[in-house]
């Protein structure tokens, strides 16, 4: 299993817990970027830095997620495509995306844009608080836990 991380848009105290449990479990986690990233010296996490673009670093992580891979985004159609890849997304407020309820998210996401489409202001998501970041760190916890491979970590590349 590997954490690919949607590091465009990604808040800082998402990536600390993210750069933590890399550490704490021994997982790959990769982070995909179109600018540069600051990241810690660690076996267990690489950052990739893509051209600039719509949906470049999108793309990245959709060529390179494999089935059981986790990732990390706030985009619910990158989130769609990781769930249609035998993936699970995790939104940075701890929303874990699966088949079950990733259609749900893409009715919702699809008609607030409709909304804003016809000029109506729907206003935007609320500012990342403490709620959100504790509840992604127990989300992403409760999923390693279950999910953790019995193989031996390997660095990575």
């Amino acid at each position: 299993m590997r954490i690919w991380i949607d590091a465009d848009a990604c808040p800082g105290p998402v990536k600390d817990i993210l750069f933590r449990a890399a550490e704490r479990m021994r997982v790959e986690s990769i982070l995909v970027a179109n600018h540069c990233l600051k990241i810690p010296r660690s076996p267990f996490i690489k950052a990739v830095q893509v051209k600039a673009g719509f949906n470049v670093a999108d793309a990245r992580i959709i060529d390179g997620v494999k089935s059981g891979d986790l990732v990390i985004t706030a985009d619910i159609p990158l989130a769609a495509q990781v769930v249609a890849a035998s993936a699970t997304a995790l939104n940075p407020r701890g929303t874990l995306y699966t088949p079950d309820t990733i259609q749900e998210h893409l009715a919702r996401r699809d008609f607030m844009d409709e909304l804003r489409s016809t000029g109506a202001i729907t206003g935007g998501p609320s500012p990342l608080n403490k709620v959100h970041v504790q509840a992604f760190a127990n989300q992403l916890d409760r999923y390693l836990t279950r999910h953790a491979d019995g193989a031996p970590p390997t660095a990575l590349p």
